[in-house]
């Protein structure tokens, strides 16, 4: 026991406390932990959440509103764990792009592979939880997502519990939205220990004896990071100064009025453009989940170099040119999903995806070694 204590103290110590970490990191490399604060927020107050919402069609509306209005201080949970839900993508997506620039797919493969898991799993969750609240917004944009899956037969009775968006399926999604969230808690803990068995990467891109250990140094950084994040969410919580929801999700459900137009919450706009400008709808199911999934063809980069091992990766011109082409694609497919169906948003919507792919592909076989006379302009070797 005593001995099984001392371990645990040990390694709690290594990975908080003397873990060596370059002395030149900057606010960029505080998303990671803003990203996990923000978890675990959102965990807590989803089981307090969890403990008044009913899962009924005819109840599940109105138990929303209950949270709001009756309970002490409901009002302040859901929207702390509403908001929680886009801060938890703004942070992924600025730490996927920070990811992107620096090479972090290459120099820590595993790190990125766990990271990638964490962002797909996430979007499942956000999807659940966006059905929940029983609004108009939520269960036609829910009919929308499982309609998809009508190319395959049988599979929308599977997970609906029948034909169309319902009881069962309400049930299932409340089990799946509770769940899920433990399992991204797993892949965190899986992702921070890969994450200290090779070291952060640095802004410079290369290695160096220059390390400082994780506290008090990159620690108090990581705190103003966290008092940055506190004032947002105190100023959104408390003032709203942003709509992040579509007003027609306060609106209880009604099978016989189909929307205008159906919006989506904004951290999903960029994949749902990819199935508005693809006019096959099995190709644009299949396209918008390889959309999703091939940030972890980037991790593969790696095997193609077998000859010699890279161990850093430096940020050359034309690998910050291909990250800044990935990036400005997905920011434009996110742009064009935000305006009204139109031709030729769904035209420049098909470009973009072919810009995705063909800068996914340039990136992830652009390391390509050389022999160890090479003067190291991207590659410094083992």
């Amino acid at each position: 026991m005593i001995v099984s204590n001392y371990l645990s103290i040990n390694q709690a110590k290594a990975h908080l406390q003397s873990y060596p970490c370059p002395f030149n990191l900057n606010f960029f490399w505080n998303f990671g932990f803003l990203l996990a604060i923000v978890f675990i927020l959102q965990i807590l107050t989803g089981i307090l959440l969890s403990s008044f919402y009913t899962p009924d069609p005819s109840l599940s509306f109105y138990s929303v509103h209950y949270i709001m209005r009756e309970i002490n201080s409901g009002y302040l949970l859901r929207y702390i764990h509403f908001t929680g839900a886009s801060l938890v993508f703004i942070f992924l997506y600025c730490h996927i792009l920070w990811g992107i620039v620096f090479g972090s797919y290459i120099y820590l493969p595993l790190v990125w592979i766990s990271g990638t898991l964490i962002f797909i799993i996430s979007m499942a969750v956000a999807f659940l939880g966006y059905v929940l609240p029983w609004g108009q917004m939520s269960y036609w944009g829910a009919t929308v997502i499982t309609n998809l899956l009508s190319p395959i037969p049988g599979l929308v009775t599977w997970v609906c519990g029948g034909y169309y968006v319902d009881n069962p399926t309400l049930k299932r999604f409340f089990v799946l939205h509770f769940v899920l969230p433990f399992s991204i808690l797993v892949i965190v803990f899986v992702h921070i220990f890969y994450l200290h068995l090779n070291g952060s990467n640095n802004p410079l891109g290369t290695d160096t004896s220059l390390k400082v250990p994780f506290s008090p140094n990159i620690l108090m950084s990581d705190i103003k990071g966290l008092w940055y994040l506190l004032v947002v969410l105190v100023i959104q919580v408390g003032f709203g100064v942003h709509p992040l929801s579509h007003l027609d999700n306060n609106c209880r459900v009604d099978n016989f009025i189909t929307l205008h137009q159906i919006v989506q919450e904004w951290y999903f706009l960029s994949f749902y453009s990819v199935l508005k400008s693809i006019p096959s709808k099995p190709a644009g199911m299949v396209i918008m989940f390889s959309f999703i999934q091939s940030l972890l063809v980037l991790a593969e980069s790696r095997s193609f170099n077998k000859s010699i091992s890279v161990k850093y990766i430096t940020r050359s011109r034309s690998t910050i040119s291909f990250s800044i082409v990935l990036c400005y694609s997905f920011y434009c497919l996110f742009w064009i999903r935000a305006q009204l169906p139109q031709p030729v948003f769904a035209a420049y919507g098909r470009i973009f995806i072919i810009y995705y792919f063909i800068s996914l592909i340039i990136l992830t076989g652009h390391t390509t070694p050389r022999d160890s006379n090479y003067d190291g302009n991207r590659l410094i070797l083992r």
